[in-house]
């Protein structure tokens, strides 16, 4: 549904405490039918283990850290694994920017999501529907290519777009009916509203 809709990248989720979390042979059968689109596998603070047994089965282009991984262990990933690397930063304020600063030589992509309240970040680093102030990206410049993530939906991604610059968005709830429950009319409304904004 998601390639038929336009979708560039589709997410693969391996950390169990999510609803939308996979086993290996559930992503191996799902990435191979995923010809279109580049497959990235979202991850958690994950060993070496977990990367090379998910790696030795599922085709993935590209891994996603979205935990608190270091500069130093996202370059590690990146050279280990030879795969390009998103790694997600968590915002709240323009203070949070600072912390973007020392992953942009390491990582290829830079996935900007709103921050999660204590309480939630322990189980949910991200998927939460939580937004934060678009403004605080309105006119930085990062010197990796970003995604903007945290909440989106098919009603505000044009708006977040036009006010963060955005070049990529990313979504997860906002698609679905319920946790781990996507709505292919949710999907293409989501991709039609972000394909016909172009971020200023």
């Amino acid at each position: 549904m998601a390639m038929e809709a336009g979708a560039d990248y589709v997410g693969f989720v391996f950390y169990p405490p999510s609803p939308r979390a996979l086993d290996v042979e559930a992503a191996k059968a799902l990435a191979a039918s995923a010809t279109r689109v580049k497959r990235v596998g979202v991850f958690v603070d994950p060993d070496d283990d977990l990367l090379a047994r998910v790696m030795a089965h599922v085709p993935l282009d590209l891994i996603q850290l979205h935990g608190s991984e270091t500069p130093d262990r996202v370059a590690a990933v990146r050279e280990q694994f030879n795969r390009r690397v998103i790694k997600a930063v968590p915002l709240a304020g323009r203070d949070d920017l600072e912390a973007a600063g020392a992953y942009q030589h390491v990582a290829d992509f830079l996935l900007f999501d709103a921050k999660p309240p204590k309480s939630m970040a322990d189980a949910l680093p991200g998927g939460n529907a939580l937004r934060f102030d678009w403004e605080i990206l309105r006119g930085v410049r990062v010197a990796r290519p970003w995604f903007l993530s945290g909440g989106l939906d098919a009603a505000v991604v044009g708006e977040a777009i036009r006010v963060a610059g955005a070049p990529g968005v990313d979504v997860s709830s906002g698609v679905e009916d319920r946790p781990g429950v996507k709505s292919p009319a949710k999907i293409r409304a989501f991709l039609k509203a972000a394909k016909m904004c172009d971020p200023q």
